[in-house]
């Protein structure tokens, strides 16, 4: 392995509970792999811009793909192509994914370059690799105490599946708003069970986090 993109959505930037668990994630993975490079995209702190006129225009005709109205939509796609694990940290913003991290979709789902379109449905064009998705939510929507409806989870999966890539692995921070004793459990649970994982073994067992 020699490549690991981030993609950090929250708001909260680099103290995002989601963020840091990632980068520890990526760290432990430098153990086995010391010269692992991290490419990290944060859409919080550095939004991407919308989607305009000129793009969808461009989508709509056979506009080549290194086009200026093509220039953000290929570098993103860039850093996807070349990235042997992806790492999605994100926050659940009302029942599903944040802005940030629909335009960063929008701009990587694409026709002709990212997946084919035919009688049978959409195919990826991207080669599987491994995918983890880490997310916040200060609520509840999964296991016995989910009392909201998650949206995120199967939007995700289609739009990966759509990608090319196949399995996904999500990992639930739950509960984040109920203070600082709520935060520690649910962290140091995740971080516990992805310990199990051969990839990230080398986790560290237990550590204070910052927040949301």
């Amino acid at each position: 392995m020699n490549n690991v993109l981030l993609i950090n959505a929250s708001p909260n930037g680099q103290v995002s509970h989601a963020n840091q668990l990632a980068l520890e994630l990526v760290a432990s993975l430098r153990h086995k792999y010391p010269r692992l490079e991290l490419v990290e995209r944060d859409l919080g702190t550095h939004p991407l811009p919308p989607l305009g006129m000129d793009y969808a225009r461009a989508l709509a005709t056979t506009t080549p793909f290194n086009s200026p109205e093509f220039g953000v939509s290929e570098a993103l796609i860039s850093e996807l192509e070349q990235c042997d694990m992806l790492i999605i940290a994100t926050p659940m913003h009302n029942f599903t994914l944040p802005a940030a991290l629909k335009l960063w979709i929008d701009y990587v789902l694409r026709i002709h370059r990212t997946f084919s379109s035919g009688p049978d449905g959409k195919t990826g064009l991207l080669s599987n690799r491994a995918v983890y998705v880490l997310v916040g939510s200060g609520g509840f929507h999964q296991g016995q105490s989910a009392r909201q409806p998650d949206f995120l989870t199967p939007y995700l999966c289609q739009v990966l599946s759509t990608l090319g890539l196949h399995d996904p692995h999500f990992t639930y921070l739950q509960g984040l708003v109920f203070g600082e004793e709520a935060v520690q459990t649910t962290v140091q649970q995740n971080r516990a069970r992805l310990a199990q994982e051969p990839l990230f073994k080398h986790l560290l067992p237990q550590r204070s986090m910052p927040t949301a």
